[in-house]
C-alpha cells in the first residue's frame, strides 16, 4: 500500500509570520540534530531562532515572541506543547498539517532557515536531516513541492551571475524576485554556499573513484595483472 502523503491538494493555511517560520524549521532541526534535547523548552528554541550561524537573516527575537510565535502555530496545528514535563516543551507537526514526506520537510527547513538556495544548497544543507543521494533526487522533491496545490516553493528566475536556479518556500506567502537576497553581482561570481555544496560533490566524486581505483587493484592483484596507477 503506497503510504506517500498526497501532495496534489492539501487545505490552504495561512501565511506564516517570519518568525512562526523560524520557529517551526527550528523545531524540525533540533529534532534531527539534537535529538536528546527535543521537544525544545522555550529557552532552546529561543537560542535557536537566534543563532548567528546557519541563519538567513539572523534574528534577535524574545522569549515572548517567541512564545506568541509559537501560539500562532499551535492555532495552525503546526506546533504543540508536550505534557510530560513540568517545563514547558515544544514540538512540530510540519509533515501531518502540510502532507509532506520527511524529504520534503526537510528541504522546507532548510529553505525557511537560510532562504533562497540552489538544489545543489539545499543537498548540502539539509544533509544532517536527510541525505540525500543526489541533486537530482532533491529537484524530484522541489518539483513535488511546487506542484502542490497551493505550492509549497517557487523556483527564482536565475539571478545575474548566478549558475544555476535558486528555490524558495511559499509559506510566508508569495515571493517577490526583488526582495529575494541577490546571488552574486558578476558572471564569475559563485555563493559561498553554493562553492561549499561544489567542493562537496568534488570530495564525493574523488572519494567514488578512489574505491573504483581500490577494487580495481584488488581483482588486477588476483588475476596476476600487473596495472601501471600512473595512468590511473
Amino acid at each position: 500500500m503506497d503510504t506517500t502523503p498526497d501532495l496534489s491538494a492539501r487545505p490552504a493555511i495561512r501565511a506564516l509570520t517570519q518568525l512562526e517560520a523560524r520557529v517551526l524549521a527550528v523545531l524540525l532541526e533540533k529534532q534531527h540534530t539534537v535529538p536528546d534535547t527535543y521537544p525544545l523548552s522555550l529557552n532552546a528554541l529561543t537560542a535557536g531562532c537566534n543563532q548567528k550561524t546557519a541563519r538567513a537573516p539572523v534574528m534577535n527575537a524574545t522569549e515572548d515572541e517567541v512564545l506568541t510565535a509559537i501560539d500562532g502555530l499551535k492555532r495552525l496545528s503546526l506546533a504543540m506543547e508536550g505534557s510530560s514535563s513540568r517545563v514547558p516543551r515544544f514540538e512540530q507537526n510540519m509533515k501531518r498539517v502540510l502532507g509532506v514526506p520527511s524529504q520534503s520537510a526537510a528541504l522546507l527547513a532548510i529553505l525557511m532557515l537560510r532562504g533562497p538556495q540552489t538544489a545543489a544548497e539545499l543537498r548540502l544543507n539539509s544533509a544532517r536531516l536527510h541525505a540525500f543521494a543526489d541533486i537530482s533526487s532533491v529537484e524530484v522533491f522541489l518539483d513535488e513541492l511546487a506542484a502542490a496545490e497551493p505550492p509549497r516553493v517557487v523556483k527564482l528566475p536565475r539571478a545575474p551571475g548566478g549558475r544555476e536556479h535558486r528555490w524558495m518556500h511559499l509559506l510566508c506567502g508569495e515571493v517577490s524576485v526583488d526582495d529575494a537576497p541577490a546571488q552574486g553581482n558578476g558572471e564569475d561570481t559563485v555563493p559561498p554556499s553554493e562553492f561549499e555544496a561544489m567542493k562537496a560533490a568534488q570530495r564525493e566524486l574523488e572519494e567514488k573513484v578512489a574505491r573504483l581505483q581500490a577494487m580495481l587493484e584488488q581483482m588486477a592483484g588476483e588475476l596476476g595483472i600487473r596495472l601501471d596507477t600512473d595512468g590511473l
